[in-house]
């Protein structure tokens, strides 16, 4: 982890900037095109797999999931934001870029959380105690694999809260342990975005497997 922090510490370095009103002109251009590209083809892909497809269209199957909009979305983003990665783009990471993309995370999770009804939970308290379940198998098997591979406890907890609470908190959780670390908190949050949204599938098809048993 010294390692890490050292090699972390001397690229932030190297790219830190004052950020000026170009930098960050460029910063959003970049955000708001990646959106609008992701939102475009999104519907596009949309529409064209439910037009196309029964197996799309029809609610009862399992790939029905292609039909939906807002998961094209989410994949072409994560994929432009992953591509632009690999490029100079990076390096607008000394600018700041990190920090506008925190906020407009918290802009998510706040307009996602207005939008839920905390009285809901009420109607149905076994929920809780699967999710209790949940959150203590996640637990285990972190522990388990973290013990086995003699992983530092950095990761096994910017790691855990990378796929519990994604890019929202990881960054905060890696800062405990070093400022320079926020990046890399970053950047297990969306691995575990992209690892995440191919997990969830497999899981509702298990569990598609499961109830019809």
């Amino acid at each position: 982890i010294e390692t890490l922090k050292i090699k972390v510490t001397e690229f932030t370095e190297k790219i830190t900037r004052v950020p000026t009103l170009n930098d960050y002109m460029i910063m959003l251009a970049l955000a708001f095109t990646a959106v609008g590209i992701a939102h475009f083809f999104g519907d596009y892909m949309s529409t064209y797999l439910t037009s196309s497809f029964d197996v799309v269209s029809d609610q009862k199957s399992f790939l029905s999931f292609l039909g939906s909009s807002f998961f094209w979305m989410v994949v072409i983003a994560t994929g432009l934001g992953i591509a632009l990665s690999f490029t100079k783009a990076k390096n607008y990471e000394g600018a700041g870029a990190s920090k506008i993309g925190g906020m407009f995370i918290y802009i998510l999770v706040a307009t996602i959380g207005m939008k839920m009804d905390l009285g809901k939970v009420l109607e149905n308290p076994g929920l809780i105690a699967v999710g209790f379940i949940w959150i203590s198998i996640h637990a285990g098997l972190m522990i388990l694999v973290a013990k086995m591979i003699k992983a530092p406890y950095f990761f096994l907890a910017v790691g855990s809260q990378a796929n519990v609470g994604g890019a929202a908190s990881a960054p905060v959780v890696a800062a405990e342990f070093h400022p320079s670390l926020t990046s890399v908190g970053v950047l297990l949050a969306v691995l575990g975005y992209v690892v995440g949204t191919g997990g969830a599938l497999l899981c509702a098809y298990l569990m598609e497997v499961a109830s019809s048993l």
